[in-house]
């Protein structure tokens, strides 16, 4: 005999609408169970759990469980804040904090000092102050996009400055290497974890490469306030919080100095050509030099509002067009890089070779099949041979 199941209704409400899948995602008869009309046996239960990446036990509570977000969530949509993480996002920020105990240990275990640097900064001072303080730490200048030909390269050098000082950097569009649990772009943006040996920056890449380069200095600028923070900047726009405010307008003022902006604006030509123009001298997107254009009242809110919509709209038809023609597919191993990071990447395979860490537990940290872990970690420890030769 079949055994059934009876499952509380507001509990199946809940598994499905924390997934983000609607029922018809489902091949179970969710509805049917939720109204009465059946019960699910054990295993039709458990491919509901896995298909609704939820914790098989929780399907036996009466009332739905109380998930905390561990660290401070400054997301917004339309002027409300967002309550619940995904499986993905909350999968993703788990992943890391396992990192980032591992590599806390790691680093006080070789005899690493504290990041100095890491809460050094204080809300209450101004914009260009804090900024050019964070540009003398990491050794650029203040035109120091300039030297880079595109906003990848930027976005790549700005990157790596950033980890040569400690921080470690993260940025993918999965969790780990599930490519079909894909990380949304409107549910976050990124995430930032405070240590004060192994700072954390995770850049979720569903985004266009120059607006991730807002991201990237928003989190860094998290990091020299020493504040963690969870965020989605809606229309490149911070919570009302008041150093997230802070952090906005420092990184504004990171990537397009106050000074160096208003020398190169000009009132003539449509505002895309102004902010496309812009764009390509400071290597961020239009959108983030409209946004800074608004900040110093150069336009109105309705004409950025507008061309947020505009920009948007051609984003989402562009990115369904590169889908469409599968360009730009970065190979297997470019993408562990940007997923795990290279300083991060180097100390696990450091670490495995001096055999201060388990297979298992560097494929833990990883994600990776043993085999693949062995050919990344050989490949790692060349690389930073070949950069010391």
């Amino acid at each position: 005999m079949v055994t059934r199941i009876a499952v509380q209704p507001e509990i199946l409400r809940w598994a499905v609408e924390r997934s983000g899948l609607s029922y018809r995602d489902f091949r179970e008869p969710v509805r049917e169970w939720i109204q009465g009309e059946s019960q699910p046996t054990v295993r039709k239960l458990e491919d509901f759990a896995r298909k609704a990446m939820v914790p098989f036990g929780y399907l036996f509570l009466k009332t739905p469980p109380v998930e905390p977000i561990v660290i401070p969530d400054f997301r917004t949509f339309r002027d409300e804040k967002l309550r619940t993480l995904s499986p993905n996002l909350r999968d993703s920020i788990t992943d890391i904090e396992r990192r980032q105990a591992w590599m806390r240990d790691y680093l006080i275990d070789m005899g690493s000092e504290p990041l100095a640097f890491v809460g050094s900064l204080k809300a209450t001072v101004s914009q260009q102050r804090a900024a050019a303080l964070i540009r003398k730490r990491l050794g650029l200048a203040d035109n120091w996009q300039s030297q880079h030909s595109s906003w990848e390269n930027a976005l790549l050098g700005l990157r790596r400055s950033i980890e040569e000082v400690g921080v470690f950097v993260c940025m993918t569009n999965q969790v780990g290497l599930n490519t079909r649990r894909a990380l949304d772009q409107n549910e976050f943006r990124g995430f930032v974890l405070i240590d004060d040996y192994a700072p954390w920056i995770f850049v979720n890449t569903n985004d266009t490469k120059s607006a991730q380069m807002f991201t990237l200095a928003h989190e860094m600028v998290h990091i020299w306030v020493g504040k963690p923070g969870l965020f989605n900047l809606e229309k490149l726009e911070a919570s009302e919080d008041n150093v997230e405010q802070f952090c906005n307008r420092v990184a504004a003022e990171f990537l397009l100095p106050e000074e160096r902006f208003r020398a190169s604006w000009t009132k003539r030509g449509s505002l895309l050509s102004r902010c496309e123009q812009l764009a390509s001298e400071f290597k961020v997107s239009p959108l983030v030099v409209g946004r800074r254009a608004l900040e110093l009242k150069l336009i109105t809110r309705p004409a950025f509002f507008k061309f947020y919509e505009e920009q948007m709209e051609h984003w989402r038809d562009l990115k369904e067009f590169r889908r469409a023609a599968k360009k730009s597919i970065p190979v297997f191993w470019q993408q562990q890089d940007q997923r795990l990071g290279d300083r991060f990447g180097y100390a696990v395979a450091q670490a495995y070779a001096e055999r201060k860490l388990l297979p298992s537990e560097a494929r833990d940290l990883t994600g990776f099949s043993r085999d693949a872990f062995s050919k990344y970690a050989e490949g790692k420890l060349r690389q930073q041979l070949g950069a010391t030769e």
